[in-house]
């Protein structure tokens, strides 16, 4: 049976599946935030594992972010399983069913000078199909020139799978990776379809794992703080390959390459239709 959500109406679908990415006002509900804004300070006080930090303890100029803390963190794992968010992505992707990836606390403290490099997610990741997706949730208003995402719609539909580089612009990410390098949108913003999406609190970005997207550093004076999670729906095999993110490798799962990634311990199945 295909999924539904009241949220998700034929048009935001249609959007969806014809630009690739999508915003849902008001997709999370003010409760939820303020406990997100909540868990955030918590993890910017004493970080966990798996974190990457640009300037530690700083007010300014600081990009944090978090990861895999939905087994650990009780206020992402009710999200992860309460929050409709899954059903949601479910929805937009066609998907009878919605396994979580993994969740992603995403801090921009104000004045933030380093961006978001454009790029695919789906490279990074050990897994194929077009049934991938993130739903971005922003906790504060931001605008684009604060930090909110911008896209090249309608890039999850050119069949390209672009190599992966690291964020910092370091070349060599990996020596083996077949794939070709990304456009430089940046550079040359008037040549691509670019979109950016305004959000206010508890507004939801759902986008494929396949389209190019970026964002700004933060310019504003407010920080901007996101939790993000990703979805794999019915299509996804397990592919592990170099670059893709070496959190969960073939060591951690009885999944085999070219497999449906049904392992709970790792991928838990959040919704079925």
């Amino acid at each position: 049976m295909m999924p539904s959500h009241p949220k998700v109406t034929h048009d935001i679908r249609e959007s969806y599946l014809s630009d690739g990415v999508v915003k849902i006002p008001g997709a999370v509900s003010g409760e939820w935030l303020s406990e997100i804004a909540s868990m955030a300070e918590d993890e910017l006080a004493a970080p966990g594992k798996w974190v990457t930090d640009t300037n530690p303890g700083a007010k300014t100029n600081r990009l944090f972010t978090s990861r895999y803390r939905w087994k650990t963190d009780s206020v992402v794992n009710r999200y992860v399983y309460e929050s409709g968010i899954a059903q949601m992505a479910a929805t937009l992707m066609g998907s009878s069913t919605a396994r979580l990836y993994f969740d992603h606390l995403l801090v921009k403290e104000p004045r933030t000078e380093a961006p978001t490099p454009w790029h695919q997610d789906i490279p990074y990741w050990p897994f194929w199909g077009k049934q991938i997706c993130s739903a971005w949730v922003s906790v504060d208003e931001a605008t684009v020139a604060e930090s909110s995402l911008e896209f090249v719609r309608g890039s999850h539909a050119w069949n390209s799978y672009f190599a992966p580089q690291a964020f910092d612009g370091s070349k060599n990410w990996t020596s083996d990776f077949q794939g070709e390098p990304a456009p430089d949108v940046a550079g040359a913003r008037d040549e691509f379809d670019i979109v950016g999406f305004d959000v206010e609190p508890g507004d939801a970005i759902f986008f494929s794992a396949w389209i190019l997207h970026g964002a700004p550093g933060n310019a504003g004076d407010r920080r901007r703080t996101a939790l993000s999670t990703r979805w794999l729906g019915d299509d996804v095999t397990w592919y592990p390959h170099p670059g893709s993110d070496p959190t969960v490798t073939d060591e951690d799962t009885n999944v085999e390459s070219g497999q449906y990634p049904d392992d709970d311990r790792h991928f838990p199945l959040v919704y079925a239709s």
